[in-house]
């Protein structure tokens, strides 16, 4: 049985493996412009997981953009070239990054910006509101007459704590349930989500599957390995089982997008709102010949449903923010969930 914490360890020895092995690969190559490209293309005909599911010929869009690089060719046009070329993934773990610029995926960027389903200014004022608490990462306050207690975590970068956690459900022991909020949470560390779940109920069941990328061919992959819940935690003989409802929209990405396929696993937990960005590959890369670096996503997830939801995990309940509630300072997102909490209580 894979634990997370054996799959977190696996993942830093792969990816310490692979960083060694392009040290040696990189010192044999000229550093110009086509070596370059030439082997950038390469590594991602290899390595990149999604070929499939992105619908990317990939030999096309050699055929494309090839021509375009010649050794005479200035850094700036090599770069916008190479960039244009990993934007054909729509992926924002993938990016090239140079001394001058990082590239980043321009699909995936405008949807987590154009699509988002908060309006950050109603949930500061309107339920945050001032005299909410920051407890570590943490922003919070009792909304709907101190019935349901509101938790919004905004990055997946900032730690949560045990004693963080332990605050928060004491002071909220007496509510009908809670709220995460984690529209915007553009992910981070997964070690963060491994906290947050210690609250649950905890034994054993599985979570998603993962495999990586692990030979030349698109679809050469290792077996699906299942990860489970790690039994042991925070809240091992008193996990909260209230109703729990988790607010996703397309700026919950990553690490966030993880979380929410997660709670597949939690019958006391529903995803409301929209869908997130996806990100559910994890990302490895290296050094080019010229010394610029990349990162691309080497392995896919598969949820307990049995989708791969890459490209965004869909909500239980999917609620979009109301042109009219907004104008009359109404977060109809947390309106909803706040009645789904109460009507199971």
């Amino acid at each position: 049985m894979k634990t997370i914490q054996h799959i977190a360890i696996l993942t830093l020895a792969i990816l310490s493996l692979s960083s060694c092995q392009r040290a040696f690969m990189e010192n044999e190559l000229e550093p110009n412009p086509v070596n370059t490209f030439e082997y950038l293309w390469n590594k991602v005909d290899q390595q990149y997981a999604f070929f499939d599911l992105k619908g990317v010929n990939w030999d096309e869009v050699y055929q494309t953009y090839r021509p375009m690089v010649s050794n005479d060719i200035d850094n700036d046009s090599l770069f916008d070239i190479m960039g244009a070329m990993l934007n054909t993934l729509q992926d924002g773990h993938t990016n090239l990054m140079a001394p001058f610029n990082v590239s980043r995926n321009d699909s995936v960027y405008y949807k987590m910006i154009a699509e988002r389903n908060i309006n950050s200014e109603i949930v500061a004022l309107n339920y945050l509101t001032i005299q909410h608490h920051i407890t570590g990462s943490l922003a919070h306050n009792a909304i709907r007459n101190g019935k349901v207690g509101y938790i919004h975590y905004s990055s997946f970068v900032n730690t949560v704590s045990n004693s963080d956690l332990e605050y928060i459900l004491n002071r909220y022991k007496n509510c009908d349930g809670l709220i995460l909020d984690l529209r915007q949470n553009g992910g981070g560390s997964i070690n963060n989500i491994w906290t947050l779940l210690s609250m649950f109920d905890n034994h054993g069941q599985e979570l998603y599957a993962t495999q990586i990328k692990s030979g030349p061919g698109h679809n050469d992959f290792s077996k699906l390995e299942t990860v489970h819940a790690a039994k042991s935690g925070l809240f091992e003989h008193d996990y909260y089982r209230k109703p729990v409802a988790v607010l996703i929209d397309r700026g919950s990405y990553s690490a966030t997008s993880f979380f929410a396929v997660c709670t597949q696993a939690y019958e006391n937990i529903a995803l409301i709102g929209d869908f997130t960005g996806g990100g559910l590959g994890l990302p490895n890369g290296g050094e080019l010949p010229n010394g610029w670096h990349y990162r691309f996503s080497i392995t896919r997830t598969i949820a307990n449903d049995g989708g791969n939801y890459e490209n965004g995990v869909p909500p239980d309940y999917r609620v979009l923010l109301s042109p009219e509630s907004t104008a009359a300072g109404i977060d109809n997102v947390i309106e909803f969930a706040c009645d789904w909490i109460q009507g199971r209580s």
